[in-house]
Protein backbone atom coordinates (compact mmCIF):
# COMPACT_ATOMS: atom_id res chain seq x y z
CA UNK A 1 0.00 0.00 0.00
CA UNK A 2 2.94 2.63 0.45
CA UNK A 3 3.76 2.06 -3.02
CA UNK A 4 0.41 2.76 -4.27
CA UNK A 5 0.16 5.75 -2.09
CA UNK A 6 3.09 7.31 -2.79
CA UNK A 7 2.52 6.86 -6.45
CA UNK A 8 -0.39 8.94 -6.31
CA UNK A 9 1.38 11.54 -4.01
CA UNK A 10 3.70 11.65 -7.19
CA UNK A 11 0.15 13.05 -9.50
CA UNK A 12 -1.23 14.97 -6.59
CA UNK A 13 -0.66 18.27 -4.67
CA UNK A 14 -1.96 19.10 -1.58
CA UNK A 15 -3.58 22.80 -1.54
CA UNK A 16 -5.16 24.94 1.79
CA UNK A 17 -7.90 26.46 -0.10
CA UNK A 18 -8.42 30.25 0.80
CA UNK A 19 -10.23 31.78 -2.75
CA UNK A 20 -13.89 31.87 -3.19
CA UNK A 21 -14.00 29.59 -6.50
CA UNK A 22 -12.08 27.17 -5.11
CA UNK A 23 -14.18 27.14 -2.01
CA UNK A 24 -17.41 26.56 -4.34
CA UNK A 25 -15.76 23.31 -5.96
CA UNK A 26 -15.42 21.68 -2.50
CA UNK A 27 -18.87 22.52 -1.59
CA UNK A 28 -20.14 21.02 -4.63
CA UNK A 29 -18.06 17.98 -4.34
CA UNK A 30 -19.20 17.89 -0.89
CA UNK A 31 -23.04 17.89 -1.70
CA UNK A 32 -22.22 15.28 -4.91
CA UNK A 33 -20.23 12.81 -2.65
CA UNK A 34 -22.99 13.13 0.61
CA UNK A 35 -25.90 13.09 -1.93
CA UNK A 36 -24.62 10.11 -3.45
CA UNK A 37 -24.69 8.11 0.21
CA UNK A 38 -28.13 9.73 0.87
CA UNK A 39 -26.58 11.41 3.69
CA UNK A 40 -27.95 14.94 3.10
CA UNK A 41 -31.25 15.47 1.44
CA UNK A 42 -31.70 17.35 -2.56
CA UNK A 43 -30.81 20.95 -2.46
CA UNK A 44 -31.36 23.16 -5.95
CA UNK A 45 -28.08 24.75 -5.10
CA UNK A 46 -25.96 21.48 -4.96
CA UNK A 47 -23.92 22.83 -2.71
CA UNK A 48 -22.91 21.77 0.91
CA UNK A 49 -22.08 24.35 3.69
CA UNK A 50 -22.70 25.78 6.86
CA UNK A 51 -21.33 28.54 9.31
CA UNK A 52 -18.41 26.36 10.39
CA UNK A 53 -16.57 27.18 7.41
CA UNK A 54 -16.10 30.78 7.75
CA UNK A 55 -14.64 30.29 11.55
CA UNK A 56 -11.14 31.47 12.56
CA UNK A 57 -10.01 28.22 13.50
CA UNK A 58 -10.92 26.43 10.43
CA UNK A 59 -8.44 25.36 7.60
CA UNK A 60 -9.99 23.76 4.46
CA UNK A 61 -7.44 21.78 2.56
CA UNK A 62 -7.64 19.82 -0.89
CA UNK A 63 -6.05 17.52 -2.75
CA UNK A 64 -5.91 18.36 -6.52
CA UNK A 65 -4.96 15.66 -9.34
CA UNK A 66 -4.02 17.22 -12.39
CA UNK A 67 -5.25 20.54 -11.90
CA UNK A 68 -8.63 19.40 -10.36
CA UNK A 69 -9.72 19.36 -6.45
CA UNK A 70 -10.84 15.18 -6.28
CA UNK A 71 -10.57 15.23 -2.50
CA UNK A 72 -10.84 18.01 0.55
CA UNK A 73 -11.23 18.10 4.35
CA UNK A 74 -12.16 20.59 6.67
CA UNK A 75 -10.31 21.28 9.87
CA UNK A 76 -11.00 23.24 12.96
CA UNK A 77 -8.19 23.39 15.39
CA UNK A 78 -9.57 23.66 19.06
CA UNK A 79 -7.83 25.69 22.44
CA UNK A 80 -8.08 28.09 24.67
CA UNK A 81 -8.35 30.84 22.12
CA UNK A 82 -11.39 29.84 20.34
CA UNK A 83 -13.63 26.44 20.98
CA UNK A 84 -15.64 26.42 18.28
CA UNK A 85 -15.71 22.98 16.41
CA UNK A 86 -19.10 21.38 15.02
CA UNK A 87 -18.11 17.58 16.84
CA UNK A 88 -17.79 19.57 20.12
CA UNK A 89 -21.57 20.78 19.13
CA UNK A 90 -22.69 17.46 19.27
CA UNK A 91 -20.07 15.79 21.65
CA UNK A 92 -19.54 18.25 24.52
CA UNK A 93 -18.31 16.55 27.08
CA UNK A 94 -15.00 17.15 24.75
CA UNK A 95 -14.61 20.46 26.37
CA UNK A 96 -13.73 18.93 29.82
CA UNK A 97 -10.06 18.29 27.49
CA UNK A 98 -10.05 21.69 26.45
CA UNK A 99 -10.57 22.72 30.34
CA UNK A 100 -7.21 20.42 31.39
CA UNK A 101 -5.39 23.00 28.61
CA UNK A 102 -5.09 20.13 25.66
CA UNK A 103 -5.58 20.83 22.55
CA UNK A 104 -8.35 19.28 19.84
CA UNK A 105 -8.30 18.79 16.01
CA UNK A 106 -11.55 18.42 14.60
CA UNK A 107 -12.16 17.38 11.30
CA UNK A 108 -14.81 16.72 9.33
CA UNK A 109 -16.49 16.92 5.21
CA UNK A 110 -13.99 14.15 4.40
CA UNK A 111 -14.99 13.59 1.02
CA UNK A 112 -13.41 12.10 -2.40
CA UNK A 113 -14.47 12.77 -5.85
CA UNK A 114 -16.21 9.24 -7.19
CA UNK A 115 -14.12 9.64 -10.56
CA UNK A 116 -10.75 9.20 -8.44
CA UNK A 117 -12.60 6.36 -6.97
CA UNK A 118 -13.53 4.83 -10.16
CA UNK A 119 -9.62 5.19 -10.77
CA UNK A 120 -8.54 3.27 -7.80
CA UNK A 121 -6.67 6.37 -6.90
CA UNK A 122 -5.74 5.51 -3.34
CA UNK A 123 -7.29 9.30 -2.07
CA UNK A 124 -8.54 7.60 1.22
CA UNK A 125 -5.16 7.19 2.56
CA UNK A 126 -3.74 10.47 1.15
CA UNK A 127 -6.78 12.69 2.29
CA UNK A 128 -6.27 10.77 5.59
CA UNK A 129 -2.76 12.71 5.65
CA UNK A 130 -4.55 15.82 6.29
CA UNK A 131 -5.57 15.22 9.95
CA UNK A 132 -1.97 13.26 10.79
CA UNK A 133 0.17 16.17 9.14
CA UNK A 134 -1.55 18.95 10.78
CA UNK A 135 -2.07 17.05 14.23
CA UNK A 136 1.96 17.11 14.19
CA UNK A 137 2.17 21.00 12.74
CA UNK A 138 0.00 22.52 15.43
CA UNK A 139 0.65 19.99 18.14
CA UNK A 140 -2.25 18.53 18.75
CA UNK A 141 -3.07 16.46 21.77
CA UNK A 142 -6.57 15.04 20.87
CA UNK A 143 -7.07 14.22 17.50
CA UNK A 144 -11.26 13.06 16.50
CA UNK A 145 -13.08 10.86 13.93
CA UNK A 146 -16.32 11.81 13.94
CA UNK A 147 -17.75 9.09 11.60
CA UNK A 148 -20.13 6.30 10.77
CA UNK A 149 -20.17 3.36 12.13
CA UNK A 150 -19.01 1.18 8.73
CA UNK A 151 -15.66 4.09 8.66
CA UNK A 152 -14.47 3.11 12.22
CA UNK A 153 -12.67 -0.15 11.59
CA UNK A 154 -10.18 1.85 8.87
CA UNK A 155 -9.47 4.50 11.77
CA UNK A 156 -8.56 1.72 14.21
CA UNK A 157 -6.25 -0.43 12.01
CA UNK A 158 -4.35 2.60 10.37
CA UNK A 159 -4.12 5.28 12.65
CA UNK A 160 -4.84 4.20 16.22
CA UNK A 161 -8.07 5.53 16.98
CA UNK A 162 -10.17 4.44 19.79
CA UNK A 163 -14.60 4.46 20.16
CA UNK A 164 -15.25 7.44 22.82
CA UNK A 165 -18.82 8.14 22.59
CA UNK A 166 -21.80 6.55 21.08
CA UNK A 167 -23.31 7.76 17.75
CA UNK A 168 -25.36 10.50 17.63
CA UNK A 169 -27.44 12.80 15.19
CA UNK A 170 -25.29 15.26 13.43
CA UNK A 171 -26.52 18.63 12.41
CA UNK A 172 -27.14 18.39 8.37
CA UNK A 173 -26.45 14.96 8.04
CA UNK A 174 -29.30 11.78 8.07
CA UNK A 175 -27.17 9.10 9.67
CA UNK A 176 -25.60 9.14 13.10
CA UNK A 177 -21.85 9.49 13.80
CA UNK A 178 -19.48 7.76 16.22
CA UNK A 179 -17.25 9.52 17.86
CA UNK A 180 -13.50 8.29 17.98
CA UNK A 181 -10.66 9.32 19.51
CA UNK A 182 -7.08 9.22 19.86
CA UNK A 183 -4.15 10.75 21.73
CA UNK A 184 -2.18 11.84 19.38
CA UNK A 185 0.98 12.56 20.93
CA UNK A 186 1.22 8.55 21.69
CA UNK A 187 0.08 7.46 18.86
CA UNK A 188 2.29 9.54 16.68
CA UNK A 189 4.88 6.78 16.36
CA UNK A 190 3.05 3.48 16.10
CA UNK A 191 1.16 4.83 13.65
CA UNK A 192 4.42 5.69 11.65
CA UNK A 193 6.07 3.02 12.20
CA UNK A 194 2.98 1.10 10.42
CA UNK A 195 2.23 3.38 7.64
CA UNK A 196 5.38 5.83 7.39
CA UNK A 197 3.21 7.59 3.86
CA UNK A 198 1.21 9.49 6.82
CA UNK A 199 3.84 11.34 8.33
CA UNK A 200 6.30 14.46 6.23
CA UNK A 201 8.38 12.96 2.66
CA UNK A 202 10.70 15.48 1.67
CA UNK A 203 11.49 13.70 -1.42
CA UNK A 204 7.74 14.90 -3.15
CA UNK A 205 7.48 18.27 -2.87
CA UNK A 206 3.85 17.88 -3.55
CA UNK A 207 2.85 15.46 -0.51
CA UNK A 208 3.39 18.33 2.31
CA UNK A 209 1.06 21.34 3.14
CA UNK A 210 2.02 24.59 4.28
CA UNK A 211 -0.95 24.96 7.41
CA UNK A 212 -1.36 28.89 7.78
CA UNK A 213 -0.10 29.66 11.76
CA UNK A 214 -3.77 30.22 12.60
CA UNK A 215 -2.42 33.29 15.20
CA UNK A 216 -4.52 34.81 17.35
CA UNK A 217 -7.38 32.00 16.56
CA UNK A 218 -5.30 28.48 17.76
CA UNK A 219 -2.23 28.10 20.39
CA UNK A 220 -0.60 24.58 21.13
CA UNK A 221 -0.99 23.70 25.00
CA UNK A 222 3.13 22.77 25.08
CA UNK A 223 5.31 25.49 24.31
CA UNK A 224 7.66 25.42 21.46
CA UNK A 225 7.66 26.05 17.41
CA UNK A 226 5.68 23.97 15.31
CA UNK A 227 7.23 21.48 13.13
CA UNK A 228 7.05 21.31 9.78
CA UNK A 229 4.48 19.09 7.87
Amino acid sequence: MNEQVIAALEQSRYEVLTKDDDMEDVFRLRYSCYRAEGAVPARADQRMTDAFDETKNCVHVAVRVDGTIRAAVRLHLVSKLCRTSPTLEVFPELLDKLNEGQTILDPTRFVISSSARKRRIPLNFLTLRIPFLASIFYKIDLALAPVRAEHTAFYRRYLGYEPALEPRSYPGLAKPIQLLTANFQEQREQVLARTPVFGPIKDIPGANIEFPSLSGAYAPFKSGSSEAA
